[in-house]
């Protein structure tokens, strides 16, 4: 249930990030998603891409720094209420969400999570039904 994000470092500069997506393009690797947090001096680019280990060599060639991050990942429809009860859950356990990030594929939503404890939250959503996405099935969708 974990899911291995690409977390980028780039400067706040123009032409950074066609950089990054042309090499990742070049490899013909997949983004299935993507999210920017920025400061005025760097931002940090985070993806979900078909194939982390490969796109994290060939950024690194390119002298860009980049981690691989483990995330998880629930399908849920899109509705508000739906992504609160998620975070209730993890938040009734003390568990810390670091960051987040969705997109809608149809009806549904597909949230991304950072947690202070992934392993713990992947427990929880599951014995509360909710439906944990693998990386696999979302590189599918």
């Amino acid at each position: 249930m974990i899911i291995h994000q690409l977390s980028v470092f780039l400067e706040n500069k123009a032409g950074r990030l066609t950089e990054v997506l042309d090499a990742l393009g070049k490899e013909n690797i997949r983004i299935k998603a993507l999210s920017i947090a920025d400061t005025s001096e760097f931002g940090i680019l985070r993806m979900l891409v078909s194939d982390p280990e490969k796109a994290r060599q060939t950024l690194k060639e390119r002298s860009f720094t980049v981690n691989i991050t483990e995330v998880i990942s629930i399908m849920t429809p899109n509705e508000a209420s739906y992504y609160a009860k998620a975070l209730k859950i993890l938040s009734d356990l003390e568990i810390s969400i670091e960051y987040t990030y969705a997109f809608s594929v149809g009806e549904k939503s597909i949230v991304v999570m950072r947690c202070s404890n992934n392993e713990l939250a992947i427990k929880a959503l599951k014995d509360h039904e909710m439906e944990l996405i693998r990386a696999s099935d979302l590189y599918r969708i």
